[in-house]
């Protein structure tokens, strides 16, 4: 039975509009990932945008629960119905129906349509909502109606706003499965399962506590997939259904045998994961070092940990991709589309995991036999900051052994070691003022953009706000704020454009506009006074630098079009930014572009210039757009109507943003950069237009320069004369310092050759590379005073001893620090008065790994 289909046709017939999941990544800059169904209604629910034309909806919405408040993460494989991804479906109504639509929709679609025996139903309802105990009982007899109170069936969306109390729907897991002291109606047990909630939302609670009835009492429902397929499929925990079944039996083929009760959890971890890292890479979130690219990367590792624990030692979760896509990419389109990019990225950053696991593993193992309570946290901080274990999962690896981490001593060294603030999600800032915009959405909705065709327009000031987003009704000479005009030219930032800039005036110019921005889907400009400008002033918008900055943006077009001739279809845009001076894409691809490859982009954008072809703006049907090959923008949202910008078939996008209507606009193109942004994604920085004609002057001029100082014409001929001498200079200095090299004191400990000695001359690391050079088995530790600072070099050969900790275990003493490979380390200090000191712990050290 595909539940799923059977709830969103059942609701429709109940003439409700079936909304598609949104993004995983919400407008909401309160979230860092899409946690609920009605995440996509939130601004419905409070009022910020108008109710829809249908104020009744569903859907089935991807969430996921692995960051901030909303984590599930450290629960997940170890319960039967912990997920970081799940599938919510919900219905919804805005004002519309209430408490006895939404009871007998509930009951019909349990009973009737997925036909759960009524006899395992039972139902919770707030201890003072009256009329829905009411109401249930005509579905199901009181007995089987439970009261309680607001820990369980109170609903908030905060402290403040709009709340109400919820009735819950549970099922009876049976007493012969399930028979613990939690095993009870309202217990923590798993034999009464609750499977869908329905909020009722019918107060506002003011600051005070008050609960006012709100004029439009609405509902917001929300029924897990999962846990209502493991139900109807009559298993008892969730990884047993159907929906994670094909991810479980590839992952047995790969590891060659089937899951056991030892081994059965990191199946699970791995299956749950595999579905959270395939949506989130396939949605656009991409590996890194902060926010929601590093949630990614801490569900990844987590996942390749467990697979560690099966023995697996080499790249695996890609492949189960493959599973993920076939099971669910019927619905959810983008993921099979997306499928050989997902299995890239994801296969790219595992190999560097894989790396790192054995050394980082062996450490952990180490430390672990000396904890009893409490582990080490500057050895955490190394797992995490040298080998890429994120704290929670060495938290997760000691969970069986019931120690924790040191977290003081963890959370010291990391603010040390940062030069930024610990990778977290922050947001926009306007989310304070949320109730400034609502009053503006309210007061006049929508403003509108007619700057695609307009680049000056006769306007009216709606509104003004100040740097704090007050609304005000007048700004004065010197003072800075954000207007909002009925018919705004400004293109507000979006889509990588930056925001316009430009100036109002009103017989001559009372304010500069110096960026352009949405709030709340509010196209706001930034504004600097230099006169009054008031609420209801009729001025004359004016546009500047408009020309340069659509050159940009239609060249980044042409750029992705080339790189997907170049270096393949995989090839996906990851950001981009287009200003009137540069533009900078970036972009999915394993590995840095060759000095051919780039010149070949480069060659292909400029010829596509150089053809002046024709450009075409088009707003069509989303699936009419994909139909022409249309490009969406990688990780972005769109409604059913999509804005297409076409090149002549050259380029096809989805895009809001202003072009140039013929490529010969753009004049040239030059990449000037391309460089690695993070694991997997590359960045291109070019520059188009006027900035174009001023970098090949900047170039030139450079040119005339160096020929003047070199004194030759030929530039070539005259640097490699240059390295000439410098490489002859170079020679006769190493002859120098080898004749004056310091011969050391050899002695044998245990038939090895140890050298710890102190030297006045030569370089030092070459003279290990000599001894190490002239026999089998050495370790050698050499000092050098150097001014008032002290250079430290040890080198090993043949024995098992690691030149590394040698070296961290010396360098404090002469007030230094450093490090480096088994076999070769160096650092440096500032106390030549331990020299001495140092050349004695140095000898010791050794005798004692000898």
């Amino acid at each position: 039975m595909d539940i799923r289909k059977e709830f969103l046709d059942f609701f429709a017939k109940k003439h409700h509009d079936i909304y598609s999941s949104m993004h995983l990544v919400p407008d909401d800059p309160t979230l860092l990932f899409t946690n609920a169904g009605m995440v996509q209604f939130k601004d419905v629910f409070t009022g910020a945008v108008p109710t829809p034309v249908n104020p009744k909806a569903a859907s089935c919405q991807l969430c996921i629960r692995a960051g901030g408040k909303h984590n599930d993460l450290e629960n997940v494989g170890y319960t039967s119905r912990h997920h970081t991804l799940f599938e919510m479906l919900g219905n919804f109504s805005f004002g519309d129906y209430f408490k006895e639509e939404a009871i007998a929709f509930a009951w019909e679609f349990i009973t009737q349509i997925v036909k759960l025996p009524k006899d395992r139903l039972y139902v919770t309802v707030h201890e003072n909502d009256d009329e829905a105990y009411e109401l249930w009982q005509a579905h199901i007899s009181k007995e089987r109606i439970y009261k309680m109170g607001d820990k369980d069936n109170f609903w908030a969306m905060g402290d403040t706003g709009a709340c109400g109390p919820c009735s819950e729907i549970f099922y009876d897991q049976g007493s012969e499965h399930f028979n613990g002291e939690e095993d009870y109606m309202g217990g923590d047990g798993d034999r009464f399962l609750e499977i869908w909630n329905l909020v009722f939302m019918q107060y506002e609670r003011t600051k005070d506590g008050e609960l006012k009835p709100l004029p439009k009492p609405s509902i917001d429902t929300g029924m897990g997939l999962e846990r209502i397929t493991a139900i109807k499929e009559g298993v008892y925990n969730n990884f047993d259904s159907s929906i994670f079944k094909s991810i479980i039996e590839k992952l047995s083929k790969i590891v060659g045998f089937k899951p056991t009760a030892e081994n059965i959890a990191s199946f699970r971890v791995i299956a749950d994961h595999t579905r959270a890292v395939g949506f989130m890479v396939a949605s656009g979130i991409l590996f890194d070092k902060e926010g929601r690219g590093y949630v990614l990367r801490r569900i990844l590792r987590r996942a390749i940990r467990h697979g560690y624990l099966l023995g697996l030692r080499t790249p695996f979760m890609g492949e189960l991709i493959d599973s993920l896509a076939d099971s669910m990419g019927g619905h959810y389109e983008f993921l099979d589309e997306k499928r050989e990019f997902a299995k890239e990225q994801i296969t790219y950053e595992e190999e560097r995991f894989f790396k790192t696991i054995d050394s980082g593993m062996a450490i952990f193992e180490d430390e672990l036999k000396k904890s009893k309570d409490i582990f080490s946290g500057e050895i955490a901080f190394k797992l995490y900051d040298t080998f890429g274990f994120p704290l929670d999962l060495t938290e997760d690896m000691l969970k069986a052994h019931n120690i924790s981490v040191d977290i003081a001593e963890f959370d010291t060294l990391m603010n040390e070691q940062r030069t930024k603030a610990k990778a977290s999600w922050k947001g926009s800032g306007d989310a304070s003022k949320e109730g400034d915009f609502k009053e503006l959405l309210q007061k006049f909705g929508k403003n509108n953009f007619v700057g695609y065709t307009n680049l000056t327009y006769n306007s009216k000031v709606l509104s003004l706000l100040d740097d704090e987003f007050n609304i005000v009704e007048e700004l004065t000479s010197g003072q800075s704020g954000w207007v909002m005009l009925d018919n705004t030219p400004f293109y507000a930032e979006s889509g990588g454009q930056k925001g316009d800039i430009g100036a109002l005036e009103k017989d001559r110019n009372i304010a500069m506009v110096e960026d352009t921005k949405k709030f709340f889907d509010l196209n706001l400009s930034k504004i600097n006074v230099q006169s009054s400008i008031k609420v209801g002033d009729d001025i004359f918008a004016v546009v500047a630098s408009r020309g340069e900055i659509a050159k940009h943006h239609s060249a980044t077009h042409l750029l992705q079009s080339a790189l997907k001739m170049v270096l393949g279809d995989t090839v996906s845009q990851a950001g981009s930014s287009n200003d009137a001076n540069r533009l900078r894409f970036d972009f999915t691809y394993p590995k840095a572009m060759s000095k051919e490859q780039i010149d070949e982009v480069q060659d292909l954008v400029n010829s596509m210039i150089a053809r002046g072809i024709d450009g075409a703006v088009k707003e069509l049907p989303i699936e009419e757009a994909k139909k022409l090959g249309a490009v969406a923008m990688f990780g972005e949202k769109y409604g059913d109507i999509v804005r297409v910008v076409d090149f002549a078939n050259t380029s096809i996008e989805f895009c809001g943003g202003t072009h140039v209507n013929n490529t010969a606009q753009i004049g040239s193109f030059y990449i000037t950069k391309e460089s690695g942004v993070s694991a997997g994604v590359r960045r291109i920085e070019a520059v188009c237009g006027m900035s174009a004609i001023n970098y090949v002057k900047s170039l030139l001029d450079t040119q005339n320069e160096l020929q003047s100082e070199l004194k030759n014409s030929d530039l070539v001929n005259g640097v490699k004369k240059l390295k000439e001498q410098i490489k002859q200079l170079k020679t006769e200095l190493i002859n120098t310092q080898s004749q004056t090299k310091q011969e050391v004191a050899v002695q044998e400990i245990n038939g090895i050759k140890v050298i710890v000695d102190i030297v006045q001359n030569g370089d030092i690391k070459s003279i290990i590379d000599d001894y190490k050079n002239g026999y089998e088995k050495v370790a050698i530790f050499l000092l050098q005073p150097k001014d008032d600072k002290v250079m430290l070099a040890s080198g090993i050969k043949g024995i098992d001893a690691n030149a590394g900790e040698w070296i961290k275990a010396i360098a404090p003493i002469v007030g230094g620090g450093g490090g480096g490979r088994a076999d070769f380390a160096q650092a440096g200090g500032k106390d030549v008065s331990k020299i001495e000191d140092a050349q004695k712990a140095a000898l010791e050290f050794i005798k004692g790994r000898l």
